[in-house]
């Protein structure tokens, strides 16, 4: 049972990147895919943050390094690339994870509100795809995208952050039917509710009493709002050996929420 698990689930020797990946479900992917074996490469725009993140890994004695990245900017996601071919010639993961929310309707929506939040999800996932994916050609790889359940319905007050995570569900399917023939997977993470920082941060923009919010967010047939290690368990399946054979798909991880 033992030698399954590894061949299924071990990510020795292989690099992954994760954006977003100096809290929550970032942090949590990097830290588990990094007790799973990988060498962790953290973007963010946080430098502080992402590098305590990437020296708390370290200190177990696992492989994690941060970069100052922001994937709305082409330029940085050059550099990313360019540094990482410098240092080993393969990417095997990418994690396109960073994103932001603005909790408005069409009508509220200032444009650089639109911007940012289209710009973060959706335009940062195509830039560092753009600019990684030709270091995963060689060999393969496997790329998740974080969507959501707002991927798949609509939600109020919430326009940009709709529109960016159903762009980023049908931009997997379509990175999934071009890249395929280079052995490289592209799928969609799509959370639920979970209790990070940024679901916190919609309650006070609504003008909400958290408490009543986040209650509201754990009523669904599991009885509780996601972690970020929930989500982080479902990126490991996704870019594992588990999932060998599934691209251009979408996992909801919602507890039940959309049932």
């Amino acid at each position: 049972m033992d030698n399954l698990i590894k061949e299924l689930l071990c990510l020795e020797g292989k690099r992954a990147v994760i954006t977003g990946g100096s809290a929550g479900i970032g942090a949590s992917t990097a830290q588990l895919l990094a007790r799973m074996g990988a060498d962790v490469v953290i973007l963010d725009i946080s430098r502080d943050q992402g590098e305590a993140t990437a020296a708390q890994i370290r200190k177990q004695g696992l492989k994690a390094r941060f970069m100052a990245c922001d994937v709305t900017c082409e330029s940085d996601c050059i550099k990313i690339a360019q540094t990482l071919s410098s240092t080993g010639p393969h990417l095997d993961i990418l994690f396109n994870n960073a994103g932001v929310i603005v909790r408005k309707s069409v009508t509220d929506l200032s444009e650089p509100e639109w911007n940012a939040v289209i710009d973060v999800s959706l335009k940062g996932a195509y830039l560092l795809s753009k600019h990684l994916i030709p270091l995963m050609k060689e060999k393969g790889g496997a790329i998740v995208n974080t969507g959501s359940g707002w991927s798949l319905k609509g939600g109020d007050n919430a326009a940009a952050y709709c529109a960016a995570k159903a762009g980023v569900l049908n931009l997997t399917r379509a990175m999934a039917i071009d890249y395929g023939k280079y052995n490289i997977r592209v799928n969609c993470v799509c959370p639920g509710d979970t209790d990070t920082e940024l679901l916190r941060s919609e309650a006070r923009q609504l003008g909400a009493d958290e408490t009543a919010f986040l209650k509201e967010a754990s009523a669904r047939p599991l009885g509780r709002m996601g972690t970020p290690d929930d989500i982080a368990k479902s990126v490991l399946f996704l870019v594992s050996g588990m999932s060998a054979w599934i691209s251009g798909t979408s996992l909801l991880v919602d507890g039940g929420g959309m049932a």
